[in-house]
């Protein structure tokens, strides 16, 4: 097929005034919001600790003694433990000591800032 054939069978897309995605162009992630969505996806990022946060977001009573995470979620408390401290550390859980025993909630406004980047 020849240089004008070519020509003559491209179809010119219409140029759009507005961009596709406003928001996104509007309102790009700094470096720094980026690394800390990065940290806390790393955070999330692990079967465990997704299924510990959903118990613990699930719960009738907003909260979970973490002594009733370790049957659920298989594993031994030392385990049960690390994976709670790496959630709290991130500040999407907090833990309340009663007795000898810790009983964590999530914290809504971490999830909601996590959620709403994923929205």
């Amino acid at each position: 097929m020849g240089e004008s054939a070519k020509a003559k069978s491209r179809v010119a897309l219409p140029v759009l005034d507005d961009a596709c995605c406003p928001a996104v162009l509007m309102s790009p992630l700094s470096e720094t919001r980026a690394e800390a969505l990065a940290r806390d996806f790393a955070v999330l990022a692990d079967p465990v600790r997704l299924r510990l946060l959903s118990l613990l977001t699930s719960a009738p009573a907003g909260e979970v003694c973490v002594c009733d995470l370790v049957e659920p979620l298989g594993r031994t408390q030392p385990t049960v433990s690390h994976h709670v401290k790496i959630l709290a550390d991130a500040g999407l859980i907090v833990g309340e000591k009663r007795g000898r025993w810790v009983w964590y909630r999530p914290v809504p406004e971490r999830l909601a800032e996590v959620r709403r980047f994923l929205d």
